[in-house]
């Protein structure tokens, strides 16, 4: 079991940057695959980007390639998304999420057990 709490949301306008930080508790944390989601109002939540367990291995969503930065460290138990060049269409709750049994770092989020609570960007234009 691990527990996740994410932070670091807010509201910024367009072309800004934010930082979202997810603690990770209750378990060995670097032996977990964490990724980071994000869900508008009455649409599914989609995939932004996530990170192997040991860090070296990273995927973004097409949306965010080139602007957005996941990384990680297993000291500290947290995973950052660090968001560039933010825009209006970012907009959404951010989610962070873990798995541990999956063989290559998983992308759906089907295959993520642990989620946090979320974290609200808001991205003015």
């Amino acid at each position: 079991q691990v527990q996740l709490v994410e932070s670091g949301g807010g509201l910024v306008q367009a072309g800004g940057s934010l930082r979202l930080s997810c603690v990770a508790s209750g378990s060995i944390f670097s032996t977990y695959a964490m990724g980071w989601f994000r869900q508008v109002p009455g649409k599914e939540r989609t995939f932004v980007s996530a990170i192997s367990w040991h860090g070296d291995s990273t995927y973004y969503a097409d949306s965010v390639k080139g602007r957005f930065t996941i990384s990680r460290d297993n000291a500290k138990n947290t995973v950052y998304l660090q968001m560039n060049s933010l825009k209006a269409e970012d907009t959404a709750v951010y989610y962070c999420a873990a798995d541990q049994t999956s063989i290559v770092v998983p992308i759906e989020k089907e295959q993520y057990a642990y989620w946090g609570h979320g974290t609200q960007v808001t991205v003015s234009s």
